[in-house]
């Protein structure tokens, strides 16, 4: 169970390896991903909150990122947060997430990034439900939620 202090670290010293890596120039994300989905994965939006597919949403499943099909979190780790955006305790698996300092805004957060594409995901805080104490706050537009059962997106 990854805890505030392993984020730091991670942030601070370099984030485990990922289990394979994805790139593409700008223009093939562009070709690969929606409009929203681009801004949001690869220009570091924030879409609206609330108003976004996965915020209430509490189906069975895992999440995958929505740019290289990296799994990212299971629905079990989903919580109501009532942050605007769906929010997760604990990743999928240690190297998932890549963590770095983002002062942007006038603010000092961890940015969250899929440790296999580099998407921008949503941040983390260190203000979640015990155990663990965190708070993965996620853009749905960075996500595919994963049936399980029939392999399917949706």
């Amino acid at each position: 169970m990854l805890r505030w202090k392993d984020i730091i670290t991670f942030a601070k010293y370099g984030n485990p390896e990922p289990a394979r890596r994805v790139q593409h120039s700008a223009a093939e994300w562009a070709r690969r991903l929606s409009p929203d989905r681009y801004q949001v994965l690869r220009q570091q939006a924030t879409e609206p909150p609330y108003r976004n597919a996965y915020c209430r949403s509490y189906e069975p499943g895992t999440y995958a990122c929505a740019g290289c099909g990296s799994r990212l979190f299971a629905a079990a780790e989903k919580y109501h947060a009532i942050s605007g955006w769906p929010s997760f305790r604990q990743p999928f698996a240690h190297n998932a997430i890549r963590y770095a300092f983002d002062d942007s805004f006038g603010m000092q957060r961890l940015e969250a990034r899929c440790n296999v594409c580099d998407g921008h995901l949503g941040h983390v805080f260190p203000d979640g439900p015990e155990p663990g104490g965190l708070r993965y706050c996620i853009n749905s537009a960075s996500l595919q939620r994963i049936n399980e059962e029939t392999g399917d997106a949706g």
